[in-house]
C-alpha cells in the first residue's frame, strides 16, 4: 500500500479523484439545490392549478356528488382536498388515508390559513401535520388554501395539502442518480487515471531500472524510444548521457591508469597530502620509504613522516609557495620538492616528490675516495720512478751496484703500477658487467689442491706451515672459471701468508654444505679490528701496514675475489678476531654429485 501511495502513479490517481470528487461534489449540491426549489415551485404550481379547478367546479355544479366525482379525478397521487363555505367549517373533504379529522382540525383552525376567507389572494403555507401512513407519526406538509366565490365578502375557501415526502422521494431518486452517476465517474476516473498514469510512469519505471543499472556501472543500458512527446525525448537524453557518462568514464580510468604507471615506474617517491596533513595518494616508492620511516620513528608520536618534513608541508600549506629542499632525515639524504594543489581559489593539499639521494652521496664519497686512494697509490710509484730515472740520467749513480738497484726498483715499481691498473681495469669490467666467465663443469677439490700447491714454497719462506684438507669426494664437481677462482683463492692465500707471523699456520678446508661447496683460508695471524670488518671487501682497504709482512698489495684483491665470487653466484665472508687469526669463506654451487 505504501508503494502505491509513494508512487507517481498513486499520487496521479489520488490527484484526479479528488479534483473529479470536488467537482461532483459542487455539482451535487448545486443540483439538489436546484431540484428541491424546482419540485417546490412544480408543487405549488400544480397546487394552484389543482385549486383554481376545483373552484370552478364547485362554482359551476350544485350536486354534490357530482363536484366530488369530478374533483377527486382532477387530484393527483398524494393530493388531498378541504372544501369550506363558512369559516371552520368543512363542507367537502376528499381525503385517502390516515388522521383525516386530525389533519382536517388543523388546517381548519390555522389562524394564517383563515385569513383566505376575507382574503382574494391564495394563501400557501408548509405545516407538520399528522401522517397519511401513521397514526402516531407527523410529516411535513404544504398546504394551499384559495378562495371561492371572491365577489362575496365572507366567502369559502378551498385547502388543498399535500405531504412533501413526495418532493423528498423525488430529490432522494434524485441524490441516487447523482451518486451512481459520481460512482461511475469515480470508476471511469480511476480508470482513465490508471490507464493515463500508466502510460507516464512505465517509461519512468524502466528509467529508473535504467538508472539503478546505470549507477551499478553498466553504461551500455539503454532506453527505447518509442514515443515523439517529452517522455520519448527524456528516454533519448537518458540515452545520450549513459553514452556520455561512458566516453568519460573512460578517459578518466584511461587516464587514472597512465597516472598510475607512471606513479608506479617512477623512481622518486610521490605522496600527496590534505590539509590536515593527512596522506591520500602514494606510490609504491613511496610506500617503502613510509614504513622505512616508521620502523626508524617513534611510532607513539603518531608523526607518519619526519619532523623536517612536517615543517616544510607546513609551510607550503600556510604560506602556499613551492619548497625545493635537499635535507637529511632520518641518516639518509633526500632531494624533497613540495609543491601546493589548489581547489578553485583555495589550498586544498601538497604533492611532495621524494629522491633518495643517500645512495648518490654514498657513490659521491666513495668516488672521492677512489681518486684519493688511486692517487695516492700512483703517487708513491711515481715519485719513485721520477727520482730514480733522475738520478740515473744526471749521472749520480757511483758504481753499476747502484745503478743495477736503481734499475731494480724502477722495474718493481712499474710492475706494481700495473698490477694496480690491472686491478682497476678487472674491477671496472666486472661491475659493469663487461667481465665474461667461461665456466666449465670441473672437479672442485683437484683444483683447490693445485692452487694451494703454489704456495708451498712461498709458505716455506715465511716459516709458515700451509696445509690442506678435504672432506668431499674428488668426483665432486661445479660450474665454474677455473682462472677466475683461482685468481680468488690466490687473493686470500697471498693475504693469509703475508699476515701470519712467523712459526703460524694457514689451513684450506673444502668442505659440502647443502648444495653449496665451501672453501675456507683459515689463518693464525694478527687477525684484523672489528670496527674494519665491514670494510675489508671495499676498494683499497688495506690492513695496518705494521700487522702486515714483505711487500703491500694494492687494497684492490679482496674486493676482486668479492665481485668473482658473487658472479658465480656463491658467497663470501670473513670472521676475524685480533691477534687470534682470520677465516675466509666463499661458497659455490654445485653442479652435481
Amino acid at each position: 500500500m505504501n508503494r502505491i501511495w509513494n508512487s507517481v502513479v498513486g499520487k496521479l490517481w489520488v490527484t484526479i479523484l479528488l479534483l473529479v470528487s470536488f467537482v461532483l461534489f459542487i455539482i451535487t449540491i448545486l443540483m439538489l439545490e436546484f431540484l428541491g426549489n424546482y419540485h417546490s415551485q412544480q408543487a405549488e404550481a400544480s397546487l394552484r392549478q389543482e385549486a383554481n379547478t376545483i373552484a370552478r367546479i364547485v362554482d359551476d355544479h350544485e350536486d354534490v356528488d357530482t363536484s366530488l366525482y369530478i374533483i377527486s379525478g382532477i387530484l393527483g397521487p398524494e393530493t388531498n382536498a378541504i372544501i369550506a363555505k363558512e369559516p371552520r367549517e368543512a363542507t367537502l373533504t376528499l381525503h385517502e388515508g390516515e388522521n383525516e379529522e386530525k389533519i382536517k382540525q388543523q388546517i381548519m383552525n390555522d389562524k394564517t390559513l383563515g385569513n383566505v376567507f376575507k382574503s382574494t389572494q391564495p394563501i400557501i403555507k408548509e405545516m407538520i401535520l399528522p401522517s397519511l401512513e401513521n397514526k402516531n407519526q407527523m410529516e411535513s406538509f404544504i398546504v394551499l388554501a384559495s378562495p371561492l366565490n371572491v365577489e362575496n365578502q365572507v366567502h369559502g375557501a378551498v385547502f388543498i395539502y399535500q405531504s412533501l415526502d413526495v418532493i423528498h422521494k423525488t430529490t432522494k431518486e434524485t441524490t441516487k442518480i447523482v451518486f451512481l452517476s459520481a460512482f461511475i465517474a469515480f470508476i471511469l476516473t480511476t480508470f482513465f487515471a490508471f490507464f493515463l498514469s500508466t502510460r507516464i510512469t512505465s517509461p519512468l519505471r524502466k528509467m529508473r531500472e535504467a538508472a539503478f543499472e546505470l549507477s551499478k556501472g553498466n553504461f551500455d543500458t539503454k532506453l527505447p524510444s518509442l514515443q515523439n512527446d517529452e517522455i520519448g525525448q527524456l528516454a533519448v537524453a537518458f540515452n545520450q548521457m549513459g553514452r556520455q557518462l561512458k566516453h568519460h568514464l573512460e578517459v578518466i580510468n584511461q587516464e587514472k591508469e597512465q597516472l598510475s604507471s607512471i606513479l608506479t615506474s617512477m623512481t622518486d617517491a610521490v605522496i600527496t597530502f590534505n590539509r590536515d596533513h593527512t596522506i591520500l595518494l602514494s606510490n609504491p616508492q613511496a610506500e617503502k620509504l613510509l614504513q622505512k620511516w616508521f620502523f626508524r620513528m617513534d611510532t607513539d608520536k603518531g608523526q607518519p613522516i619526519p619532523i623536517e618534513m612536517d615543517h616544510m608541508l607546513d609551510h607550503v600549506l600556510h604560506l602556499e609557495e613551492e619548497i625545493n629542499e635537499e635535507l637529511e632525515m632520518e641518516g639518509s639524504y633526500y632531494a624533497i620538492s613540495i609543491n601546493p594543489l589548489y581547489s578553485g581559489d583555495s589550498i586544498r593539499g601538497a604533492v611532495a616528490v621524494l629522491r633518495d639521494m643517500t645512495e648518490q652521496h654514498r657513490l659521491d664519497r666513495l668516488r672521492s675516495d677512489f681518486i684519493a686512494n688511486v692517487s695516492h697509490e700512483l703517487r708513491t710509484p711515481i715519485a719513485m720512478l721520477q727520482g730514480y730515472s733522475e738520478a740515473i740520467l744526471d749521472k749520480v749513480v757511483a758504481t753499476e751496484d747502484e745503478r743495477d738497484e736503481m734499475m731494480k726498483i724502477i722495474y718493481e715499481e712499474s710492475q706494481r703500477m700495473g698490477r694496480l691498473v690491472t686491478d682497476l681495469l678487472d674491477i671496472a669490467r666486472m661491475e659493469s658487467g663487461r667481465m665474461r666467465l667461461y665456466k666449465e663443469n670441473v672437479a672442485v677439490t683437484p683444483i683447490i689442491e693445485r692452487i694451494t700447491q703454489k704456495f708451498t714454497q712461498v709458505a716455506k719462506e715465511s716459516s709458515v706451515d700451509l696445509t690442506i684438507k678435504t672432506t668431499v669426494s674428488p668426483l665432486l664437481t661445479a660450474d665454474m672459471d677455473e682462472d677466475r677462482i683461482e685468481q680468488v683463492l690466490t687473493n686470500l692465500l697471498d693475504n693469509a701468508i703475508r699476515h701470519t707471523p712467523n712459526e703460524g699456520k694457514v689451513s684450506v678446508l673444502v668442505e659440502q654444505l647443502n648444495g653449496f661447496v665451501k672453501i675456507s683460508v683459515e689463518d693464525t695471524g694478527s687477525g684484523i679490528l672489528k670496527e674494519d670488518l665491514p670494510y675489508v671487501f671495499e676498494r683499497f682497504y688495506k690492513a695496518d701496514k705494521s700487522r702486515t709482512r714483505g711487500r703491500s698489495g694494492t687494497g684492490l684483491g679482496l674486493a676482486i675475489a668479492k665481485n668473482m665470487v658473487e658472479a658465480h653466484d656463491g658467497e663470501i665472508t670473513v670472521k676475524s678476531e685480533e691477534n687470534v687469526g682470520t677465516i675466509f669463506t666463499f661458497m659455490l654451487p654445485i653442479k652435481h654429485l
